[in-house]
């Protein structure tokens, strides 16, 4: 059974692919598996109670098993519980790569419209830039997530995510005329670029040493520097400078990893476009996983809020 159909308090079946798993202690001092489990169609949360030394041996992240139990809900929230554990025998769905998310949409016409709207920036030194950083760049960024756990953490989901800013900003650029398209457009293409540094890749993605030391924001202003150089670009231009902001600027929040807070307009709709899709695909991705009436898990990265799904015709 899939995730998306299983219904609450029923008991189903089937194959899934952990994708976390890690032993807890409960008060009373006997190891669990706090687990998470995926397939094509969303994920749960599930525990497995008095674990043995075998048990965290064999069930680990990234291998595909065969799960009975309940789906039930608890503080609101769903997961499986009474779940029994085993190894796909021979013949059985093994291959984890068939139990991932997919990216919503064709990630070819996602390559062709990044192609198409590189076309529309029309400051050359910003296009340059973009375009030098896209071919250094360019199997990884169509093929990697935007994140670890938070949102579009599926394989393609920076191209996905970076795409989907860039309607955003062209039809807000449409509604403001007094914003710079061009900016918006190079700055959203670069702005989480360094992901592709930052993380391992689209399986059992984690991040690396200078992701976990430096941070994406750090590595693609690095990375803007290497091209300005190797393109014997003057880094003291203004337009270089508010390229560069721009980018330095999208979190918003020096708390949130930011160096510098948005001092021009753009820098703070390329903030608020990347808050809007970011979050939307958080909500999206978390309601999707619940039934009409239930509540979704908590979602850490939006103040540890959980959101109703209306029961609604």
């Amino acid at each position: 059974m899939k995730i998306n159909q299983m219904k609450k308090d029923e008991s189903f079946d089937g194959f899934y692919l952990i994708k976390r798993a890690e032993v807890r202690r409960t008060r009373a001092g006997k190891d669990y598996i706090s687990f998470t489990f995926q397939d094509d169609t969303g994920e749960i949360a599930g525990n497995l109670w008095d674990a043995q030394p075998f048990n965290v041996e064999e069930f680990v992240a990234g291998k595909v098993v065969h799960m009975k139990g309940r789906r039930e809900v608890y503080n609101g929230m769903p997961q499986v519980n009474q779940i029994t554990l085993r190894n796909p025998r021979e013949g059985e769905p093994n291959n984890p790569s068939d139990f991932k998310e997919k990216s919503p949409v064709d990630i070819t016409n996602v390559r062709d419209y990044m192609e198409q709207m590189m076309f529309k920036i029309e400051n050359a030194t910003w296009q340059r830039i973009v375009r030098a950083l896209y071919r250094k760049y360019d199997k990884a960024f169509f093929t990697y997530p935007a994140a670890k756990t938070n949102h579009h953490a599926f394989e393609s989901g920076l191209a996905y995510h970076t795409a989907t800013m860039v309607r955003l900003a062209d039809a807000i650029g449409d509604i403001y005329p007094e914003l710079n398209k061009s900016l918006l457009f190079a700055g959203i293409m670069l702005h989480d670029l360094a992901k592709v540094i930052e993380l391992s890749g689209p399986e059992n993605t984690e991040y690396t040493v200078r992701g976990n030391l430096i941070g994406h924001i750090a590595l693609i202003d690095e990375e803007i520097t290497k091209v300005l150089g190797e393109l014997n670009i003057d880094d003291t231009k203004e337009e270089v400078i508010v390229l560069r902001h721009v980018v330095l600027s999208h979190h918003g929040l020096l708390e949130y990893g930011s160096p510098v807070r948005p001092r021009i307009m753009e820098a703070e709709i390329i903030h608020m476009i990347d808050n809007i899709d970011a979050n939307m695909m958080m909500m999206s991705t978390a309601l999707s996983r619940v039934g009409q009436g239930e509540m979704t898990n908590r979602i850490f990265a939006m103040d540890n809020r959980s959101f109703y799904k209306p029961d609604l015709d």
